[in-house]
């Protein structure tokens, strides 16, 4: 199933928008409990405000809040990015530090988003639990855990190191992307024939068909064995992929990541 992954996800990335390390901390800690489509909207004038860690240590609290309001939590978000800079600025001379022992003790940063962070913007590896993969790794039977360390540490024994940024990524895209949460396309699926959740969704490949997401569609169709005329109708009726529904622009309940944050010991 890694093999097939890697052949039908050549490309997978990070789906976040970012040029510096603290930009994608930045932009990860926007991403908790909003779309990335949303988060890379914002970014760019949160970026050209907030350039460097000093920046967000001596930002006004309102401006800041104003510009990352349409993402949701966003005076739990301020306090992490504040927070984060001052932190930058008092124990890493204002640079983002490489290693997951010290990102998890910076304000907004626990686990996953530090994972994300030493892949993408460091090129170590690691494996980012989000709930696409908590789901897809549970459903394949890689695991039955459901703590997300856990999970990470197991899949972690069964996948080499070099491989954990990548895994990660092409986990997450097949989960946006055709195993859906509520109604997964295992009737499109090119993992159908390996996986012991099939039948979870829908099997009837041209309706299955019709649940596959993104650009991809007609690619991941014909690597699913389907005719050409389903991956040809692919190209023109496919949705775009949105991954999570994000938060009311108002709401002020502490984000996930915020409580990850606080619990996040066992740095491996």
């Amino acid at each position: 199933m890694n093999r097939a992954l890697a052949d039908a996800y050549p490309d997978a990335h990070c789906e976040l928008d970012f040029t510096t390390p603290l930009e994608l901390a930045a932009a990860t800690i926007l991403s908790a409990q909003c779309t990335d489509r949303r988060v890379n909207q914002v970014t760019p004038m949160l970026f050209a405000a907030y350039p460097d860690a000093a920046a967000y240590a001596g930002a006004d609290r309102h401006e800041l809040e104003e510009i990352i309001r349409p993402t949701g939590f966003f005076r739990n978000k301020t306090s992490s990015l504040i927070g984060l800079g001052a932190a930058l600025l008092e124990k890493h001379g204002g640079e983002l530090p490489a290693t997951l022992s010290e990102l998890v003790r910076l304000p907004g940063i626990g686990r996953k988003t530090a994972n994300v962070i030493l892949g993408n913007a460091f090129d170590v590896p690691g494996i980012t639990v989000d709930t696409h993969f908590g789901r897809l790794v549970q459903r394949w039977g890689w695991t039955a855990l459901t703590d997300p360390v856990k999970i990470e540490h197991a899949i972690g024994e069964l996948i080499p190191r070099r491989d954990w940024t990548m895994l990660s990524h092409r986990v997450i895209f097949h989960g946006r992307r055709v195993c859906h949460s509520r109604k997964p396309a295992c009737g499109a699926c090119l993992l159908a024939r390996d996986c012991p959740a099939f039948g979870t969704g829908v099997v009837e490949p041209e309706a299955a068909s019709k649940l596959v997401k993104g650009v991809e569609a007609p690619r991941l169709l014909r690597l699913a064995g389907l005719d050409e005329e389903l991956a040809e109708s692919a190209a023109d009726t496919a949705e775009p992929v949105e991954p999570a529904e994000p938060e009311p622009a108002g709401s002020t309940g502490p984000p996930p990541e915020a409580a990850e944050a606080k619990s996040a010991g066992d740095p491996r």
